[in-house]
């Protein structure tokens, strides 16, 4: 048998938490949860139940997850990067952070988990725009995702198709960062800034992104715009800022 083979069997089962950050997710939690464990049934799923005022975090601890309740609604970055420092805490090698509206299809995790362990980067992201797989966003919420593409390539030096994708997997080294410097007002496209003046290796693969199971997105064309414009002036102050290095204690 090869080297490199036998060393790579000989290695333990990395220890996995799938992240699923939720708000009014209840008609839907309960199906991501189980798809999301049928193809990894060994990993663990903890929700962020991120201040719902529906039944969100009842529907997810009756189909077996560990829930974390928000005290109220802290907004999807902050709900994330307190499941990293639980995952940070409890000693986890890899994370998967996985939405609870049902657009992220789990059987792409795989694919990722395979790419992470084959140390190929430190944080996998699921693009939408790699490949041509029949996502269809609005027209403005497309032009500012291509706007942030292109700035964002130019700082980290390196090709991203989509700054806002929420679909990631990341190894202990990037567990450890996010868990400190997650960012909460524009999570996705700050987070692959700063991770990556950070040393982080990211690398984007292509996945499917599915309808929703339920309910419908809150992103009108004017909150695009306005959220384009914003994220810009935080991604620029987040530049000047001295890169934090990473580090696992």
């Amino acid at each position: 048998m090869d080297k490199s083979k036998r060393l790579m069997t000989d290695r333990p089962a990395p220890k996995i938490l799938i992240i699923i950050p939720a708000l009014n997710e209840a008609a839907s939690i309960q199906r991501v949860i189980s798809s999301v464990r049928q193809r990894i049934p060994h990993a663990d799923v903890l929700v962020m139940n991120d201040g719902s005022s529906d039944e969100t975090g009842k529907c997810a601890e009756a189909a077996g997850a560990m829930v974390l309740h928000m005290p109220y609604n802290v907004g999807i970055g902050a709900s994330v990067q307190a499941g990293f420092q639980f995952a940070d805490k409890q000693g986890y090698d890899v994370v998967v952070r996985n939405d609870g509206d049902g657009q992220h299809d789990p059987a792409e995790i795989i694919r990722m988990l395979d790419a992470l362990a084959a140390n190929e980067a430190d944080m996998i992201i699921g693009s939408r725009y790699i490949e041509n797989r029949g996502y269809v966003g609005s027209p403005m919420r497309r032009l500012g995702s291509i706007i942030l593409a292109n700035l964002i390539s130019l700082i980290v030096r390196q090709r991203v198709t989509d700054p806002t994708s929420g679909f990631i997997v990341c190894n202990r080294q990037a567990i450890h960062l996010c868990a400190q410097i997650y960012p909460h007002d524009y999570p996705e496209p700050e987070s692959i800034v700063l991770l990556c003046r950070a040393g982080i290796r990211l690398l984007e693969m292509p996945v499917t992104m599915q309808p929703r199971l339920a309910g419908q997105s809150s992103i009108t064309a004017l909150r695009s715009a306005y959220y384009m414009i914003k994220v810009i002036l935080a991604i620029l102050v987040d530049v000047v800022r001295p890169p934090t290095a990473a580090r696992i204690p």
